[in-house]
């Protein structure tokens, strides 16, 4: 099968969440089940500069009246070919890739990923002739269009061409406004209540829920719990009406990335029942933070993006009780200014018990989860969640509120799943200050008791969270769409 991946990152040569690393995994997975995958990605300078060998295969027109290349290579160590669009008016800036250095959405965003899309309907009509997918796979809403344009220009001369949109975050729809339908090359029945209309706006989410003809999100309770009023954003009509071509498909780590007993980005290197080098990961990171060394007190790491959709106003609120249970708080993340200051004064005003590092940094998120002992994902929802997937893998037990792909992956340290060796974290499902306390309290009196302490993390340590089951879902959901 030939399935071409689109999106807008790809781990590691640009990442600002977890569809980065999706996207970096998912196809070295998908050739592992046997299928021949290329990669469409805009051109972004770090993408860019990882395509090897670049070749120019078209000079394309945009439905603006702009030129651009498209350009042919391989991304080396990932060892998957890849299509970058090379439009340095649209791509080569600096920084974030979505906004200005003001945290504003760029205004000509529109045309940069429409543009993804589009080009994304044209190799599917035959753009590239030694190569054409069965299977157009497209990830969250910048890669939406291309639903959009597979299904509004087919080519009814050639064979179909599938489409797949995967939702990594309903939250975040590409909104824009109306009036540039028609510079897009798109017709004006796309801008309808059965289409990308979305009160008054282009909605890039909406347009690939609707055209797509297979919805996938990356947990099986999060593809439930869009369709809802509480979690569907709008967009819970749509999405039970297309019940029945929407499925959950839980993400997966890549273990080759994120594996304690060969990560080169950590102290010391550590496994299951050979713990040792998790205690120098702890004490490294104790003395680079000028922490409190001592091997009794838990250290609760976070890494996560500052917001309160992640929950961290509820850590916020609770960092008194933690501090006064004798834990200690590492944090890296960035997001929202006030959320931002309030973690750094607390830090100022607590330099033994808490660290705060903002910003992102690659190498740094990997020590912190080899070096803590719970990790944080309070999250008032959460799609899949490959957070808490990295601690189980670091032995860091996540402390996780019970929604999205949280509750289909961590299993509460209760008595009897203890007993079974199911359980491997802690659970709350009160969104609230007095639910996360809750649990906080449960993980330090388990993190007393040492033994059953060490037989959840050894049994966290040993969990599958490799991409080869997730592929093999896809691969059969490919199957059936070419079928």
């Amino acid at each position: 099968m030939k399935i071409l991946q689109v999106s807008a990152e790809l781990f590691p040569l640009l990442k600002t969440g977890g569809l980065a690393d999706v996207a970096g995994a998912l196809p070295a997975a998908l050739q592992s089940e046997g299928c021949d995958v290329r990669v469409l990605l805009p051109g972004f300078t770090p993408l860019l500069d990882g395509l090897h060998k670049p070749a120019c295969l078209s000079d394309l027109v945009t439905p603006w009246g702009d030129t651009v290349h498209l350009l042919y290579g391989d991304l080396g160590a990932l060892g998957v070919k890849a299509y970058v669009i090379d439009a340095p008016g649209l791509y080569a800036r600096p920084g974030n890739p979505y906004e200005d250095a003001h945290r504003h959405p760029y205004g000509d965003n529109h045309r940069r990923f429409a543009l993804l899309g589009w080009v994304a309907s044209l190799l599917a009509h035959g753009l590239d002739p030694h190569w054409r997918p069965q299977i157009v796979h497209s990830h969250d809403w910048h890669a939406g269009l291309a639903c959009a344009y597979l299904a509004l220009s087919r080519d009814r001369r050639m064979p179909r061409v599938g489409s797949v949109y995967t939702v990594h975050n309903l939250a975040y729809q590409g909104l824009f406004s109306a009036h540039h339908l028609a510079e897009l090359g798109l017709p004006p029945v796309a801008m309808s209540l059965h289409g990308l209309e979305y009160h008054g706006q282009m909605s890039f989410m909406k347009a690939g829920l609707y055209y797509s003809d297979r919805i996938t999100t990356v947990s099986p309770t999060y593809a439930k719990e869009i369709q809802t009023p509480e979690q569907g954003c709008g967009l819970d009509g749509l999405l039970r009406e297309r019940g029945s071509v929407l499925s959950g498909i839980l993400n997966g780590v890549d273990e080759a990335v994120w594996n304690p007993a060969v990560d080169k980005l950590i102290q010391s290197r550590y496994e299951a029942g050979k713990m040792a080098g998790k205690a120098q990961c702890r004490s490294a990171l104790q003395n680079a933070f000028g922490l409190e060394a001592q091997s009794t007190r838990p250290v609760f790491g976070v890494v996560s993006r500052l917001t309160e959709q992640k929950g961290l106003h509820l850590v916020l609120a609770a960092l008194d009780s933690l501090v006064a249970q004798g834990g200690q708080l590492v944090l890296l993340g960035s997001g929202e200014a006030w959320m931002e200051q309030a973690f750094r004064a607390y830090a100022e005003n607590h330099p033994e018990s808490v660290a705060v590092n903002v910003g992102y940094d690659e190498s740094l998120a990997h020590r912190i989860f080899a070096a803590s002992d719970v990790t944080l994902v309070p999250s008032r929802f959460e799609p899949c969640g490959l957070t808490q997937m990295y601690g189980f893998k670091y032995g860091s037990l996540p402390l996780a509120h019970r929604v999205g792909g949280l509750a289909d992956t961590v299993v509460d340290c209760t008595l009897e799943d203890m007993a079974t060796k199911q359980a491997n974290g802690f659970i709350f499902d009160d969104f609230s200050q007095n639910g996360f306390e809750r649990a906080m309290r449960r993980a330090f009196a388990l993190y007393a008791r040492r033994k059953d302490w060490a037989d959840v993390v050894s049994h966290a340590m040993r969990l599958s969270m490799g991409w080869q089951r997730s592929a093999s879902a896809y691969v059969a959901l490919y199957r059936q769409l070419i079928a």
